[in-house]
């Protein structure tokens, strides 16, 4: 980590973390394209499930809160030559995780109905949503074990591990969906119990490595248990990715519900479509990032600026690209992305004509990501927050509400709140970054 040329190991590391968020953004959308393909109404089963998106992106936040300030905590203890101290941090982790995963699951057993309304289910759709999430709340402890200790595989140099963990789950996931949903005829009901399974597999690697004998930092008896001292810094460190995460569903509310003021259920579904569309934005640029942060995170602890500058730099370079790549494919091809995941022609027709709307500022997405996981990897834990709430809660929040009323077509007025919000928050995060990340490196020099 200290001494590799960083191009070569941001090579080593990111491609394996591009290719697990690749598989995961597969993982994530395979039920909705087996859904929104059953015969009869399964443009109406997609838009519940859909529905559930937003109370699954909470459960993935609730382990990111944990893994993505735990990890790179982790490696900046191991860049100091910390090693006791980091395998603290891991053991306080997996035991919160545990509880947390036990809150969530009580939680979505007793109050999924009226969360699912709340999320923008409609008479037309509960049913399917509520028989999707009462299955997969039980796999909660699952999600929240395999999402979570896995950061910690990636983040001691396993990359390839950590990628497999993911593999492994997509594959049983892909196998498993069509027998369960078409097979036996379990339509959703399959598609969640599937999707718990291929969990529990994966959970069951990555316990099996992180207790075995190739890991760097195991998981120890000793080391469970929750001290103030370790998990707080890690809370916090993390707190902007839960931020970000669990924004989601705050503002997947505003959408479902603006949208389905003015747009119906056709409107609704339509999100539903883009919103999994975003992950092939969102998960490779994560991938990227993930790459990077044990390299940042590891020699910001061993006080080496220059090595921490040129991975940033790299970084920079490579989210860029990829997000004007995906802008582009996106503006050209609505119609190709879209289809992947309904062949009904009225909401494929409606999903291609938003979709150049709602991804217009993507383009330069590439800038938010890179600037904010380099946050995290070097610990700065209040500006990490800072972007995250600025993007979502300051701006987008807002504007989904007020849109409406600027433009004549109120629904088109909802979508367009995104791209604008993107653009507004890219730019405050880099004038705050180029502030911050030049002290955080003359710090180190000094």
């Amino acid at each position: 980590m200290g001494t590799e040329p960083v191009g070569k190991l941001l090579v080593k590391l990111a491609i394996p973390a591009v290719t697990a968020q690749l598989i995961n953004m597969l993982y994530n959308i395979v039920d909705r394209i087996y859904i929104g393909h059953m015969p009869g109404n399964g443009n109406l089963a997609l838009t519940g499930v859909g529905v559930c998106m937003p109370i699954i992106m909470i459960v993935s936040a609730f382990a990111a809160l944990i893994s993505n300030g735990g990890a790179p905590m982790a490696s900046i203890a191991m860049g100091r030559k910390e090693h006791d101290h980091a395998e603290k941090i891991l053991g306080n982790c997996f035991l919160l995780q545990i509880l947390i995963s036990v809150v969530l699951t009580a939680a979505l057993l007793l109050w999924n109905r009226p969360l699912l309304y709340t999320f923008g289910a409609s008479d037309n759709t509960i049913g399917y949503a509520v028989d999707y999430m009462n299955i997969y709340a039980i796999g909660t402890i699952f999600v929240q074990l395999t999402l979570g200790m896995n950061a910690f595989i990636t983040a001691q140099g396993f990359a390839k591990t950590g990628m497999l963990t993911v593999l492994v789950g997509a594959v049983c996931n892909i196998v498993l969906d069509p027998i369960f949903i078409y097979g036996l005829s379990m339509g959703v009901k399959g598609a969640a119990l599937a999707t718990i399974l291929s969990q529990a597999i994966s959970c069951l690697w990555v316990l099996c490595f992180l207790r075995g004998k190739t890991t760097l930092l195991k998981l120890q008896k000793s080391t469970i248990g929750l001290s103030r001292k370790v998990i707080v810094p890690c809370i916090m460190l993390g707190m902007s990715t839960f931020v970000m995460q669990a924004s989601e569903s705050v503002i997947a509310v505003c959408f479902n519900s603006s949208l389905k003021h003015y747009g119906g259920d056709l409107a609704v579904g339509a999100m539903t479509i883009l919103t999994s569309v975003m992950q092939f934005a969102m998960l490779p640029l994560q991938g990227l990032g993930q790459g990077a942060q044990p390299i940042t995170s590891y020699n910001y602890g061993a006080k080496k600026p220059d090595r921490v500058r040129k991975t940033y730099k790299l970084l920079l370079r490579v989210c860029l690209t990829y997000s004007v790549l995906f802008w582009a494919a996106v503006m050209l091809m609505p119609r190709v992305f879209a289809g992947i995941f309904t062949p009904n022609p009225e909401l494929l027709d409606f999903t291609a004509k938003v979709m150049r709307i709602y991804f217009g500022g993507v383009v330069i997405f590439g800038i938010q990501m890179s600037c904010q996981m380099t946050f995290v990897s070097i610990g700065y834990a209040g500006c990490s927050i800072t972007v995250a709430v600025m993007r979502k809660f300051i701006l987008l929040l807002p504007l989904i509400y007020l849109m409406p009323h600027l433009v004549d077509n109120p629904t088109m007025g909802v979508y367009m709140a995104e791209p604008i919000a993107d653009v507004l928050a890219v730019t405050f995060t880099a004038i705050l970054f180029s502030v911050q990340f030049r002290k955080a490196l003359k710090k180190l020099e000094n």
